[in-house]
């Protein structure tokens, strides 16, 4: 059967997309998934007061909505370290770093740096201005020369630095102490991690502050991701920002969509349902963040709580749907992609007809495409045993047939995506072998897992790694696979 292959749009307004790391990093964070967002409100209002002009005042509400977008680059670190990523970030910033375990804290230089470079990728990507990606890098750096990863001194660390570290302590520690108390601990932090002149402002303007917090209403009127102009991002960013959660997962989300669209295609879909199931499949996994990694990586039976931190994950997907209006009905689908014919899915347990053709597709694509990705404890199908296991699950009544049937094609054409991408010419020129070296690194496999894996020593492992890191500017796994994966340089059908 011949079809015309159809172009489709994967490209958001960009304060969409910084809507979208916000809710995923406030997540990560185990912080309500309005954290951000007021604490970019208290940040704009800090700068205001600080004479700052409206540059400064956009850059620090960027850097306070886009602070945790590296989060999920180190849970992996942060899980072995703590045992639950979330949970462990959470304690961090309710009770403070000094409060952690000496072994934790001499962890947190590393930990930091893969979360400042990723970060900051992840703002060059999004076409921030050049303060907003150089203060995200330097975002754990204080005021008293001790920050992490660089230890800068203060002068030497962008004014946005400081505002958004007291407009987050000030948001975190007013709700969860009240006012007067996060006053307390904001002051004992002057001249350490922010100047004096910041907490002065913050002692002086807090309890106004605080009544516009708590009625809403200046949140309502002044959206700090006004300040700056209006251009598009790749919603394929958001998709590889959340795969960083587990490493595993590199690409996972980037494939569901591809197989999504594909199948969608095969059935008579519009190039409309096209285009929102593969967005979909890119976002499917936004509500992961939630969830430890610990919860997805366990060979063990789960308990009823793990169990019901999963089935939580699609609900936060449809939650964020609800705050970020552009991307609402994708997120609603994307939130169907566990569900199951016959009512045996999450978190809505619906069955039949209450799930659209379209979920059907994705969730039957994204429950493939697990199947053929390896995971800890357990090694990936080959193509012949994951169609036996669809077909079986489609027998039992989980998936529809049809759908199973079109998704086990592998000769329909595919659809092309339309994207904002990185110049061809500005691509460092790897070679074939550190490619092949930045895949296994960058699905989590050790230095030595890779050089078994590829028939090479250890050694020559890490000096094409350090080839990689010195051609992308980075240092870190994390930094160095966001950066292929927008470059093109990780796509699974190469290896």
């Amino acid at each position: 059967m011949h079809c015309q292959v159809p172009t489709i749009s994967s490209d958001i307004d960009v304060h969409d997309a910084v809507k979208a790391l916000a809710f995923v990093g406030d997540l990560s964070m185990g912080q309500p998934v309005d954290h951000s967002v007021r604490t970019a409100w208290l940040a704009v209002q800090l700068a205001t007061e600080l004479g700052c002009d409206v540059d400064v005042q956009g850059d620090s509400a960027y850097v306070a909505l886009l602070r945790w977008s590296g989060c999920t680059a180190n849970a992996p670190e942060f899980s072995s370290l703590m045992g639950d990523d979330v949970k462990g970030r959470q304690s961090m910033l309710d009770t403070g770093f000094q409060s952690f375990p000496v072994n934790a804290r001499h962890a947190m230089g590393a930990l930091a740096t893969i979360h400042c470079e990723v970060s900051g990728e992840v703002a060059r990507c999004l076409g921030m201005p050049s303060n907003v990606e150089t203060s995200l890098r330097d975002i754990f750096e204080s005021f008293d020369g001790l920050g992490k990863p660089a230890g800068l001194p203060a002068e030497q660390i962008p004014l946005s630095v400081f505002i958004v570290a007291a407009a987050s302590d000030l948001e975190i520690f007013g709700r969860v102490y009240g006012l007067n108390t996060a006053l307390d601990l904001i002051t004992a932090r002057a001249d350490v991690l922010y100047p004096l002149h910041i907490v002065k402002a913050v002692q002086k303007f807090a309890p106004r502050w605080q009544q516009g917090l708590d009625d809403g209403a200046a949140l309502a009127e002044a959206s700090p991701w006004s300040l700056r102009g209006s251009r598009c991002a790749p919603l394929e960013l958001i998709a590889d920002v959340i795969d960083l959660k587990l490493p595993w997962l590199t690409g996972f989300s980037r494939r569901v969509a591809n197989t999504a669209a594909a199948c969608c295609q095969r059935m008579g879909g519009t190039t409309q349902a096209q285009q929102t199931v593969y967005r979909a499949g890119l976002i499917h996994g936004l509500g992961r963040a939630s969830a430890p990694n610990a919860v997805f990586e366990t060979t063990r039976p789960l308990s009823e709580g793990a169990q019901e931190s999963l089935r939580l994950v699609p609900y936060w997907t449809a939650r964020a749907g609800q705050r970020i209006t552009k991307l609402r009905v994708e997120a609603e689908l994307a939130s169907y992609v566990d569900e199951r014919l016959d009512g045996s899915g999450y978190f809505r347990g619906v069955c039949g007809n209450a799930i659209s053709i379209e979920a059907q597709i994705l969730g039957a694509a994204a429950r493939l495409t697990l199947l053929q990705t390896a995971k800890p404890g357990r090694p990936a199908l080959d193509a012949a045993q994951a169609a036996r296991d669809m077909r079986l699950e489609a027998k039992q009544g989980r998936f529809n047939a049809d759908i199973v049937d079109c998704l086990l094609i592998d000769d329909a054409p595919a659809v092309a995506i339309t994207q904002s991408r990185e110049s061809a010419s500005d691509a460092p020129k790897l070679t074939s072998r550190e490619i092949e070296v930045l895949y296994c690194i960058s699905h989590g496999q050790s230095n030595k897992e890779a050089a078994q894996h590829l028939c090479i020593s250890p050694s020559t492992v890490r000096a094409h790694l350090e080839n990689v890191f010195r051609k992308l500017a980075c240092s870190t796994r994390a930094a160095a696979t966001v950066k292929a994966m927008r470059l093109g340089l990780l796509e699974a059908s190469r290896f």
